[in-house]
């Protein structure tokens, strides 16, 4: 054991000095030397907090690359605070290890975490290192700013508002099936490039926090769609009181997700209800729809409307070509 100053350095001290102090870039992270940090927002502002955690065997495969498993843990908190209309300020990070990911993992596990922290404009503020006997488990805990009392809640829709998302819908969750079992890739007869995407949407989520600022100034409701399309909608609903009318036409889906719909039709399901989409599902008023879609269009995020709002019969229905609604086994993706 070294000393420091006197006294003696850890093993977890090494571990934080070496892989985890180069990420605490702002001053408040006090060079990840003392048992908290700070942040200052500006007058007139409020910090949001969110927190969510990945584990190894629930959201991504021990074997996957350390680098994307870093950025996924981040990510997947950015796209909460994109969704609330949050500028990124910084995250703590809390990390379960079990003893066979040694250096070169943890190199490049900070590393990946490293240049997403850059990104972003979201450092390292602290956090906590631990051992596990497994699995490997990844919590953040994310702060974000926005002008005081503005925040986009899930609570705020209104009747006549439309329904937009960013992005496409369903490929992380066929991705995941795909990653499990690469033959399902022939199955639904994709070709590489689409088989990739698939498998890339899962692994590496695309938070939409370029789109963050418009939606603070435009959305009545917002949240991430984390647990699949149908049931984080259906939450947004009950919470704000409303219902939701979508068109299935209209919901985005990439090139690979139609190929794979379109061989086996069931994956639909899987598509609107499978989760780890990590885009954005959003009310606006009509008034306030061109806006929106001119702010996406020049944040480079597209945004498409697939819906409108509702009073009459709660909860998001999702309606076919002949616009009857569709019954699903279950709504969205739950732990438990």
């Amino acid at each position: 054991m070294t000393e420091r100053e006197g006294w003696p350095v850890s093993g977890e001290d090494r571990l934080i000095a070496r892989y985890f102090r180069p990420l605490a870039t702002d001053p408040g992270a006090l060079g990840l030397l003392d048992d908290a940090a700070t942040i200052t927002p500006p007058p007139g502002s409020d910090v949001v907090l969110k927190t969510d955690a990945v584990v190894g065997g629930v959201h991504f495969f021990p074997d996957d690359p350390p680098d994307l498993i870093a950025k996924k843990a981040l990510r997947v908190n950015l796209s909460d605070l994109a969704a609330k209309g949050a500028s990124p300020a910084g995250f703590l990070l809390s990390l379960a290890l079990p003893p066979a990911l040694g250096g070169d993992w943890l190199e490049a596990f900070a590393r990946g975490l490293g240049e997403d922290a850059g990104a972003y404009h979201c450092p390292l503020m602290g956090g906590d290192t631990d051992r596990t006997p497994g699995p490997l488990c990844i919590s953040i805990a994310a702060f974000g700013i926005v002008p005081s009392g503005t925040m986009v809640r899930r609570r705020g829709a209104r009747p006549g508002d439309l329904v937009v998302v960013t992005g496409t819908i369903g490929d992380a969750a066929l991705g995941l099936h795909v990653r499990g079992d690469p033959g399902m890739a022939t199955r639904w007869r994709l070709d590489e490039r689409q088989r990739d995407h698939l498998v890339g949407r899962y692994l590496l989520p695309q938070p939409r926090n370029a789109l963050a600022e418009a939606l603070r100034l435009h959305a009545t409701a917002a949240m991430d769609v984390s647990d699949g399309l149908a049931g984080d909608l259906g939450k947004l609903c009950a919470v704000s009181g409303v219902a939701a009318d979508i068109e299935v036409a209209r919901v985005p889906l990439s090139d690979a997700a139609r190929k794979a719909v379109a061989a086996d039709r069931a994956l639909i399901e899987i598509a609107f209800t499978g989760g780890d989409d990590y885009e954005v599902v959003a009310t606006v008023p009509a008034q306030a729809r061109d806006a929106l879609m001119a702010a996406a269009q020049a944040a480079g995020v597209a945004l498409t409307e697939i819906g409108v709002v509702r009073s009459d019969r709660p909860g998001a229905h999702f309606l076919d070509h002949g616009g009857k609604p569709m019954e699903f086994k279950k709504a969205s993706f739950s732990h438990f």
